[in-house]
């Protein structure tokens, strides 16, 4: 994805248009190992705003939104997860429809 940054006196339309917001779905054993506290404090390290909760399947899902590099970055980090995790996948792509917003901080969402 290329991204477009233009000169001029509205550098909140800089800033969003440097923005990349991916959805997470993370499969193993990432229930139960501090998965979520894991991410929670390397979004925040990244500079990272989303959310993050386990699903009734087993999974855990995200939202990450931040600069390129930071997204690739977490993205890199939950393929590995905190030591007592065993991911085993993780598929992402574009947030679906009533996802796509723009997010203040990173949060721990209730488990769907």
């Amino acid at each position: 994805m290329e991204f477009r940054c233009f000169h001029g006196p509205d550098l909140r339309t800089a800033k969003v248009l440097q923005e990349r917001t991916l959805y997470l779905s993370i499969c193993g054993r990432v229930q139960g190992v501090g998965f979520r506290d894991a991410m929670s404090r390397e979004a925040e390290r990244l500079g990272i705003t989303g959310w993050v909760r386990n699903r009734a399947d087993g999974k855990v899902e995200a939202v990450v939104q931040g600069s390129a590099a930071a997204v690739q970055a977490l993205l890199a980090w939950s393929r590995l997860g905190p030591p007592a995790a065993r991911v085993e996948r993780v598929d992402c792509g574009p947030p679906g429809p009533e996802h796509a917003r723009s997010y203040a901080r990173f949060e721990r969402w209730p488990s769907a």
